[in-house]
């Protein structure tokens, strides 16, 4: 009955030994690394792109700049040589809606003495403009020089 119970045991340990082989070889197929061959390799797998960098609105790009961009020119990426001098902000609690007003510009000469509503603020596609240079013939400047030397065609009736 010994030799009975000892032949038991040897298989009993026999099967759990085999079953703890097959588990390890199962473990060890399952996280080794394939090997790829890069002529079958698709496009798909290739290089990650970097994530597109998402693009700001009005209020996103001025809370950066001194005073929320007041004074500073601000365009939207598809115009060319249209930008707005933003005049005035109202701001909605979150920071990032609003309205805003602000003169508008074209080619760097201010297309009207008076500042209007911008309209498309949410939209996310606007930039600053950092070296918009008032150039010589600017609203401004015409005015100083108006003043300072008044026409002398026109006399005092």
């Amino acid at each position: 009955m010994a030799n009975a119970l000892v032949n038991r045991a040897t298989t009993v340990n026999q099967a759990t030994n085999f079953f703890r082989a097959s588990l390890s070889f199962l473990r060890n197929l399952s996280t080794a690394t394939p090997t790829k061959d890069p002529s079958t390799e698709s496009s798909a797998d290739g290089p990650k792109k970097p994530k597109r960098k998402k693009k700001k609105n009005l209020f996103e790009v001025a809370q950066f700049l001194p005073n929320w961009g007041l004074g500073y020119h601000m365009a939207k990426t598809h115009w060319a040589n249209v930008s707005y001098e933003i005049t005035k902000i109202n701001l909605y609690k979150d920071g990032r809606h609003g309205k805003a007003w602000g003169l508008a510009y074209r080619d760097g000469l201010p297309i009207a003495e008076a500042p209007k509503k911008i309209s498309g603020v949410h939209k996310r596609c606007w930039k600053y403009i950092a070296n918009l240079k008032k150039p010589e013939g600017s609203l401004d400047q015409i005015k100083k020089t108006e003043e300072s030397n008044p026409n002398p065609d026109v006399h005092a009736a």
